[in-house]
């Protein structure tokens, strides 16, 4: 993921959903529990995966941006998930 709008594409997607989620947890704050645990979990998920991708790539003697790549894509595979599961509704 050397390509700078990747990046972009991915901060403005991670600012939706958490906006969206946002909204959604304002909407209907007493229900709201086992979403947030699920949003949690799945945040950890996600940077768990992204740690054991990069320290794999570390020990491949990836370039650092190749290692950058690896750290992201759980993160960046969930967000998109969560952008396509948000527009569905």
């Amino acid at each position: 993921m050397n390509n700078p709008a990747a990046y972009a594409l991915f901060a403005w997607q991670s600012g939706w959903v958490f906006a969206l989620r946002s909204m959604q947890l304002g909407t209907d704050p007493a229900g709201a529990s086992a979403a947030l645990a699920e949003m949690v979990a799945e945040k950890q998920k996600a940077f768990t995966d992204g740690a054991f991708a990069a320290g794999r790539a570390v020990m491949q003697g990836a370039r650092s941006d190749v290692v950058a790549a690896a750290a992201l894509r759980p993160a960046r595979r969930r967000v998109a998930a969560n952008m396509r599961a948000l527009h569905k509704g």
